[in-house]
């Protein structure tokens, strides 16, 4: 394994546990996720994997365990959280768009407010953005005007504004209709070309074969296999992996 001065994320025995130790949610997990590298996290439902991921940003306080991010433990009391949080873009399954604002302004607020942008620098790089996306001409509109793909795509465009190190994606299409599900997957197809580092929980093992440069396998709370998307997809070895492939694929 990678130190955590190689590595941009280094997870390093992670339990999380809940009611006094009943419930098991992380096993001793440690994996590294490299800088450009794209780590897709796949596995049964209740295996763990958004926990794992929620735990890189520490929205999971791990029980025990580090989480290093550039070579500094998140979970230690001292770090301040909020400042990591800010280089670790965060995309969820549901969108968390702020009804209330528009699209720009949904992009613009944390720029703004946590990167000190001017709001016409805010709105430049908003509306560059959109246009990558081929939704500039959404900026002033609702979120509930918006379909599915769309709000997802502009979540994020919204993690994108505050110019990430890494992005962590938990299942971002699971709440997509299927027709839907193309337009985001593509969006982070063209992310991981332009070398950004990503950790994705996904249902979509077309997306993992393709894309990921390494394939994690959870369940039970515990990491059973990992590596090339080849190695897991064509020649797994742990008997619960060869099951759980044999189901989905």
């Amino acid at each position: 394994m990678a130190t955590s001065t190689e590595a941009l994320i280094s997870v390093q025995h992670l339990v999380k546990s809940y009611h006094n130790g009943a419930v098991l949610a992380l096993n001793d997990c440690s994996i590294d996720v490299c800088r450009g590298e794209v780590v897709a996290v796949i596995g049964p439902s209740g295996s763990g994997k958004s926990t794992l991921l929620r735990s890189l940003n520490l929205l999971e306080t791990p029980t025990s365990g580090a989480v290093y991010f550039d070579g500094v433990n998140l979970a230690d009391p001292s770090v301040n959280i909020d400042r990591h949080r800010q280089k670790m873009g965060m995309v969820f399954q549901h969108f968390n768009l702020f009804p209330h604002k528009t699209v720009l302004q949904n992009i613009t607020m944390a720029p703004v407010k946590l990167k000190k942008k001017t709001p016409s620098q805010a709105q430049a790089q908003a509306m560059a953005l959109l246009e990558r996306i081929g939704l500039s001409d959404k900026a002033n509109e609702y979120p509930n005007m918006l379909s599915g793909g769309q709000k997802q795509r502009i979540a994020i465009v919204r993690a994108l504004a505050m110019e990430p190190e890494v992005m962590l994606f938990d299942e971002p299409t699971s709440a997509l209709d299927p027709e839907m599900v193309g337009e985001v997957l593509d969006l982070m197809r063209s992310l991981a070309k332009d070398g950004m580092t990503m950790a994705v929980v996904t249902h979509e093992m077309g997306f993992a074969r393709e894309v990921a440069d390494r394939v994690v396998f959870m369940a039970n709370g515990a990491i059973l296999e990992q590596g090339t998307p080849s190695q897991i997809f064509d020649a797994p070895k742990d008997p619960r992996l060869r099951d759980f492939l044999a189901k989905v694929l």
